[in-house]
C-alpha cells in the first residue's frame, strides 16, 4: 500500500501548528520579524 501524497497546503498548515506548539520557534520568528520591520523603517 502507497503513502497518500500530502499536498503543499496540508503541509503548510501543519508546520504552522507545529509553530505553534513550540513558544521558543515561535519566539525566535517574531524576533526576526520585528528585526525585519525595525530595519525597513530605518531606512
Amino acid at each position: 500500500m502507497r503513502k497518500r501524497k500530502v499536498t503543499f497546503l496540508e503541509l503548510v498548515k501543519k508546520n504552522k501548528e507545529e509553530l505553534l506548539k513550540d513558544k521558543q520557534q515561535l519566539e525566535k520568528i517574531e524576533a526576526r520579524l520585528d528585526a525585519k520591520h525595525t530595519k525597513l523603517k530605518n531606512q
